[in-house]
This record gives structure tokens, C-alpha cells and sequence, in this order.
């Protein structure tokens, strides 16, 4: 990703996933980088990043999205991302008891 905002290193969560923008008159799929950090000294929250690759969007300037989430908000999203990555696995392993 050209032009890139976020810092991608080794310790990036997530350093190519397949994201989508999504405008009232447009969508355009792109590659993106997720990431989670929190600041190193004395940290009261958690940041979610995403950077999609403006490069493959032409109808957004190039920007990064960033959440800060309270400890318990982040718990929540992960507990929710987890709950869904099981009924995915569940459904491509054909198990419909989920």
C-alpha cells in the first residue's frame, strides 16, 4: 500500500485483509491493514485501526479509521468477533447445531 497512514511492522495485527468502502454512491473492495494497540505508558484505552489502500479507491481520499474502546468494550468486540468466527467454522464444517 502506497501512501500508507498506519505503520505496518512485524507487529501488526492483521497486515493484508480484504476490506470494502461503502458510500452512498459507491463501494469499492480494497486490501487494508488492521490493528490493535494501546498507548505504552499508562494506557486507558484500546485503539482499533483500519487503513484500506487508497490506491484501490478512487472515490475516497486516503485516510485511516480509528476506535478507541474502554477496556470492557474491547472484551465485548473480541467475545463477539470469537462467537462469530465459531459459527463460521461451524457452517463451512457443515455442523448446524450452532
Amino acid at each position: 500500500m502506497s501512501d500508507r497512514l498506519l505503520r505496518v511492522n512485524a507487529y501488526t495485527t492483521l497486515d493484508m485483509v480484504d476490506g470494502r468502502a461503502r458510500g452512498h454512491d459507491f463501494e469499492a473492495d480494497a486490501p487494508g491493514v488492521v490493528n490493535v494497540t494501546a498507548p505504552r505508558e499508562d494506557p486507558e484505552h484500546v485503539t482499533l485501526e483500519l487503513e484500506l489502500d487508497n490506491t484501490a479507491i478512487d472515490d475516497l481520499t486516503a485516510h485511516a479509521d480509528e476506535v478507541d474502546l474502554s477496556p470492557a468494550q474491547a472484551r465485548t468486540l473480541a467475545e463477539a468477533l470469537e462467537s462469530t468466527a465459531d459459527r463460521v467454522d461451524a457452517a463451512q464444517d457443515g455442523d448446524d447445531d450452532s
